[in-house]
């Protein structure tokens, strides 16, 4: 019924407990989730939940916030996401909270995931953090929209969002939009174009309310789905499908595999 769009199961809150994510899951409906990578050295533990798990599929990437692991190449993404369980690449971005004014090898990667997905014909999972012009314009100049993907845990104004769909991107709501203080976000959750909506937990973070401050979980995504359904004046059952629509075409070389 629903898919979480992103999440972090190997993260060690979680590692350590994925049967229960994955009971989590099956009890609030939750069908499918996307484990996503955020270095290459920790990828093959993403990659063997996708195996081991026919539920979960995988991403191949290096977090914006990651400086100091190994420089990543071009090509050792294209051979990374040539696995039958990867279909995205990511997660990348920028990330001017944690960088101020950003770093130019922040950049620089950030082109090399875009390039790699362009020649991998897999889609981008987009980190952005108090850097929408910057990562516009790279998504612009690389040509991120012959691939499209998906702006992660998506904080930014409607405009931005608008920008980013017009390029072929779908935007993904966390469980930031059940918060009290998040009336901005809310409004964009109304008006972004429903086939470009997915929904996500980035677990182990940002727990959706009721469950806020405490640890969440891929399963938890249903609560995040209520409070969109419930902007849009939809049923949950009609986001679901929607959603899950939209995870599926996006994702298609797994959800066909």
């Amino acid at each position: 019924m629903l898919v979480d769009s992103h999440c972090h199961l190997d993260f060690p809150d979680l590692a350590a407990r994925v049967d229960d994510a994955l009971e989590l899951m099956r009890t609030n409906q939750v069908t499918h989730a996307l484990c996503v990578s955020v270095t290459l050295q920790e990828f093959p533990q993403v990659r063997a939940l996708a195996e081991r798990y026919p539920n979960l599929s995988a991403s191949v990437g290096v977090h914006p916030d990651y400086e100091d692991v190994p420089v990543v190449t071009e090509q050792e993404l294209v051979t990374l996401a040539d696995h039958p369980r990867v279909v995205a690449i990511g997660e990348t971005g920028l990330d001017h909270y944690r960088i101020k004014g950003g770093a130019e090898w922040q950049r620089e990667r950030f082109r090399i995931h875009i390039r790699a997905a362009r020649r991998s014909g897999k889609p981008l999972i987009i980190h952005m953090r108090d850097a929408a012009e910057d990562t516009l314009r790279i998504m612009r100049e690389e040509g991120a929209g012959e691939v499209g993907g998906v702006m992660h845990c998506f904080t930014e104004t409607l405009e931005v969002a608008e920008e980013a769909v017009a390029m072929g991107f779908h935007i993904s709501f966390s469980g930031i939009v059940t918060f009290k203080n998040a009336g901005a976000l809310r409004e964009v959750a109304r008006k972004v174009p429903l086939e470009c909506v997915l929904v996500e937990t980035d677990s182990p973070y940002l727990a959706p309310v009721p469950h806020r401050g405490k640890g969440n979980r891929p399963g938890l995504v249903r609560f995040v789905a209520e409070e969109v359904a419930r902007l849009r004046g939809l049923s949950l059952q009609e986001l679901a499908e929607a959603t899950t629509g939209n995870f599926e075409r996006l994702f298609r070389p797994l959800t066909s595999s």
